[in-house]
């Protein structure tokens, strides 16, 4: 597939993965054409090409953006990702992840477009029935933020049949890290990530990271979860977009590294990556949270030629660190902005 300077069109391109898959296409030869309102994400973090802003549910200024770009492809990241909230605001949820994609593959093929590579979510699978978690595992979603992701996938299915868009839905497990060089990284206005928060805590913006329970069935008695560094990630959907050049349907593939990390192993890299303390203060379990959440990353290694360039969890954290101690004073200061 060429790519000497194609327009791709980037739902939630100024949020945190957005930013990284926007500077991989552009590093690619793409031009990413950014169309966000800004609800999560952050001007300032859209470098590589045009910025348009625009929700999703506004159907002629997404039709107009189409119209005078022409992208060959979408990358649609846009939607609402906390997992927690959407237990008590569902409406929300089916709103902006289920209804808009359906405005959004309206507007594509209206434009005679047939290719769109989807973030979706490991929160697919529900509670594991057995780790690694292949793509083969059942999908039983305990939050409306994971059955939107799963109802999204299914529209996918049916429209690659009726209609021949072809797909791919990656579903992440973990995000960490930042960009080694292009000042971009985790910026979230209420943060519920591990990383940052505890990156949080050694820069010296919190008091003391929290461990929800301390009583699980794994080697520590901290939850397990599979980290996988944001630009592998980013790469990982410029694999799909060639993928989708030669493959017709609707394909998912886990992104994960298939080895975890407990919390008390975060928290312990955490303290030898930045040299301090880190205080932590421990609760009770949260419900709903698995004692250990893996990939099998297999397939997408196999049908993708994905390679995790920065598997080990002292890379993804260092990373983070860098972000936070060069660029996190300022990226703050654009947030309470923005």
């Amino acid at each position: 597939m060429p790519n000497e300077a194609l327009p791709v069109l980037v739902t939630g391109g100024a949020g945190y993965i957005g930013s990284h898959v926007c500077k991989a296409l552009a590093d690619a030869g793409f031009r990413p054409v950014t169309y966000d309102n800004l609800s999560h994400g952050h001007r300032w973090a859209v470098r590589w090409g045009p910025f348009e802003q625009g929700d999703l549910a506004h159907i002629s200024k997404l039709e107009d953006v189409v119209r005078r770009y022409q992208p060959i492809a979408v990358i649609h990241l846009a939607g609402s990702i906390a997992a927690g909230e959407s237990v008590v605001r569902p409406a929300r949820y089916y709103s902006n992840n289920v209804m808009n994609m359906l405005g959004l593959l309206g507007v594509m093929r209206r434009a005679g477009m047939s290719r769109l590579v989807f973030s979706s979510s490991a929160a697919v699978y529900g509670e594991p029935q057995w780790t690694p978690m292949s793509e083969e595992h059942p999908q039983a979603p305990v939050n409306a933020y994971g059955a939107s992701k799963m109802m999204c996938e299914r529209i996918l299915q049916d429209f690659a049949t009726a209609y021949g868009i072809r797909s791919v839905s990656l579903r992440y497990f973990n995000a960490a890290g930042a960009d080694a060089d292009a000042g971009i990284g985790e910026a979230h206005r209420d943060e519920t990530h591990l990383v940052p928060l505890v990156l949080e805590v050694a820069a010296g913006r919190r008091s003391h990271a929290v461990v929800f329970g301390t009583d699980y069935d794994t080697k520590d008695g901290t939850c397990i979860r599979d980290y996988v560094h944001v630009s592998d990630l980013a790469a990982a959907h410029l694999a799909a977009l060639k993928f989708l050049g030669q493959a017709a349907g609707a394909h998912a593939f886990n992104l994960g590294s298939g080895t975890g990390a407990s919390v008390w192993e975060v928290i312990e890299t955490a303290r030898a990556v930045t040299g301090c303390a880190i205080p932590v203060k421990t609760q009770p379990r949260r419900p709903g949270d698995p004692a250990i959440l893996l990939a099998d990353p297999s397939k997408a290694k196999h049908e993708l030629g994905w390679r995790p360039a920065y598997p080990h969890l002292e890379q993804q954290i260092a990373s983070a660190w860098a972000w936070h101690n060069q660029d996190i004073a300022r990226a703050v200061k654009n947030v309470r902005r923005a």
